[in-house]
């Protein structure tokens, strides 16, 4: 690698770790460009699974306040999503992506849009949470408890075998489950998106075609955008961070529509 893809290859890891702390879709940058750089589409989808994991972490620890208040979330959801990342990662290696690739815009608008009404739907059914991290589990019926669980193993499916809009999808799941405060969300998201990723990746590094120069020094660019996401969200203000996931997964259904 010569120093202008160094410096390329490291500026997309900044920025896709930057977004997929605030709201996920850093694939959707850093995939494209992967391929653009020469690399072969499945090589450079399990270098991109590789690379973006650090991000989560950095976002993970740049919300580790909130993370903190959300405890009972993280546990329930985490084993559907280290279960489904694994499954989604064999499936990629063993079957084509063309089918799977047609229908994520049609997925990532529906999760956007769901998104977008969760909060009214939450208030409406009457499962907005007030209270604080020992109040979330008893304010979710079992029904509930368990589809969440079932959607997030099939979210972490996909996420192991593509990934492109999981945090969207994880942010509508939480919206629907009563869960409105938008940083507290993004916390417990980036959890379940370390959780699915770093599985993913770590069957990748064993299995699958790394390209570990570009996977390296991504890495190193998601991991301290993802730490510095959290910051700006903070900054941006929760409101302005919810108008921000809307407008990426309505971006990215327009950017992978017209790409098919």
């Amino acid at each position: 690698m010569i120093a202008w893809q160094i410096t390329i290859v490291f500026a997309l890891g900044l920025i896709a770790g930057i977004i997929n702390s605030i709201a996920g879709g850093g694939t959707l940058l850093s995939f494209p460009a992967l391929v653009l750089l020469g690399v072969d589409p499945i090589q450079a989808n399990v270098t991109n699974t590789v690379a973006l994991w650090p991000g989560s972490l950095g976002g993970m620890i740049g919300f580790r306040r909130e993370l903190q208040d959300s405890r009972r979330w993280a546990l329930m959801l985490v084993c559907p999503s280290l279960a489904g990342g694994l499954v989604g990662a064999v499936l990629l290696l063993v079957t084509p992506s063309s089918t799977f690739a047609s229908i994520v815009p049609y997925l990532i608008l529906f999760a956007t849009l769901l998104f977008a009404a969760g909060e009214r739907i939450a208030k409406r059914t009457g499962k907005r949470l007030h209270g604080g991290p020992d109040s979330d589990r008893e304010a979710i019926g079992a029904g509930w408890w368990a589809a969440a669980i079932a959607f997030q193993f099939g979210v972490a499916v996909y996420g192991g075998y593509f990934g492109a809009g999981i945090g969207i999808l994880m942010l509508a799941a939480l919206g629907l489950l009563g869960l409105t405060d938008i940083h507290r969300m993004n916390a417990v998201k980036n959890l379940l998106a370390g959780s699915i990723n770093a599985i993913a990746a770590l069957y990748f590094a064993l299995e699958g075609p790394v390209r570990w120069r570009f996977a390296l020094i991504m890495a190193a660019g998601a991991l301290v955008g993802g730490y510095g996401g959290a910051g700006l969200a903070r900054t941006l203000g929760r409101t302005l961070v919810r108008r921000a996931v809307v407008c990426i997964g309505l971006a990215m259904t327009l950017y992978l529509l017209i790409r098919r």
